[in-house]
């Protein structure tokens, strides 16, 4: 893949973000969250790390290989749903069981296991208010009339 542009895409249908290379975080330890056929966990969600207990208590104890709370790290799909479906189901403070998803480096193929908008509700904070998902006017701010659409190359940087 050396020399290429990376063409897997987040959960917005944008090219997949860089993450982490400390620690060196995806299924292909090579900073993303990409999903191919070989990965069988679908390591599609990129969150920092909270649930060490969660799931050690589930048989996957990420302590084992040098994670602690605050690394960044790609998630099975079906384990961040499963910690949100236990806190719900627990009526237990969600905040403290299901980490923070980083949308922009999320991989699209985390929505065949999660729906969009619990991932958007447990987006990480430095996401929430992030436009780069939304069309810009060419004023900067969200568009209200498609006459205010930004034309090719006056995009903002935000």
């Amino acid at each position: 893949m050396a020399g290429k542009a990376h063409n897997s895409l987040n959960v917005f249908k944008k090219p997949l973000y860089l993450f982490s290379k400390e620690p060196m975080t995806g299924f292909y330890r090579n900073g993303y969250c990409d999903v191919g056929e070989e990965d069988g966990g679908n390591h599609s969600l990129l969150s920092r790390m909270i649930f060490l207990d969660f799931t050690a208590s589930r048989g996957n104890d990420l302590r084992g290989i040098g994670l602690r709370a605050g690394c960044k790290w790609c998630l099975c799909a079906s384990r961040w749903k499963e910690a949100l479906d236990y806190a719900n189901q627990q009526g237990k403070e969600s905040d403290s069981v299901v980490p923070k998803v980083h949308l922009h480096a999320t991989s699209e193929r985390a929505l065949n296991v999660v729906d969009i908008k619990d991932l958007k509700r447990y987006a990480a904070e430095s996401e929430v208010g992030n436009a780069s998902n939304v069309a810009q006017s060419r004023k900067g701010g969200k568009i209200r009339d498609r006459t205010e659409l930004a034309e090719k190359g006056e995009m903002t940087g935000r």
